[in-house]
């Protein structure tokens, strides 16, 4: 299991999820609905609370590194992303070179591969720099502080939204996984995979420093 973090920029500031922020985060996801057709978002105090218990349980079991997004200027949660499917590649040994490589996830043996996923935000919050940066810190950390080789980021493949987020931030599109999972609306989601690797994150990383620094605002995300 990680030890939990924080991770801090202009804008946001990613903070371990705890069962502190049902409340706030139960008041972000009820501002305006209208964008989360084919995301995962709950609705009402009693979902949220069930939300983030299930990404501690995943939390503990060493599957998953949840945050709360906190708007730095107003003070607010306003969404949550997180890390997932976090493995330590073991062949061949040792990985990374000269790190002792284990069965699961642990602060001296961090994933070599990771998803960052189950994210969402408040409508107030949406088209502004804070998903460019939460990105960006989420990304850093993983390749600069963990030395990860690739990261994956995916989404319904009909969440068109989404897709262009991700486009955006320069990930590679790989391709269609069909009849994935069960999908938000009940359905059986098509899901749209992304990937950035390490030799891409200089110019990812790049990219999205200039985004951040012309201070785009709508359209940004």
């Amino acid at each position: 299991m990680l030890t939990p973090i924080t991770l801090r920029g202009r804008l946001v500031c990613l903070e371990p999820m705890t069962m502190d922020h049902v409340d706030d985060l139960c008041s972000a996801a009820l501002e305006d609905r209208s964008t989360y057709d084919y995301t995962n978002v709950p609705q009402g105090r009693e979902e949220t609370k069930r939300y983030i218990e299930g990404a501690l349980t995943s939390f503990d079991k060493g599957r998953t590194l949840p945050f709360v997004v906190r708007h730095i200027e107003t003070d607010r949660i306003v969404g949550t992303t997180r890390y997932l499917d976090l493995e330590v590649f073991s062949w061949p040994p040792p990985w990374p070179p000269g790190v002792a490589s284990g069965p699961s996830p642990a602060d001296a043996t961090p994933p070599t591969v990771a998803e960052i996923g189950s994210t969402w935000y408040a409508a107030s919050v949406q088209r502004t720099g804070v998903n460019t940066e939460c990105k960006l810190l989420m990304l850093a950390h993983a390749f600069d502080s963990w030395n990860a080789i690739r990261v994956t980021l995916k989404t319904d493949a009909r969440n068109m939204r989404s897709r262009s987020a991700i486009q955006r931030l320069g990930a590679a599109f790989e391709g269609i996984r069909r009849a994935h999972v069960p999908a938000s609306d009940g359905g059986v989601r098509d899901t749209a995979y992304y990937s950035i690797v390490a030799d891409e994150w200089p110019a990812v990383r790049t990219n999205l420093l200039e985004r951040l620094q012309r201070g785009m605002k709508r359209p940004t995300e």
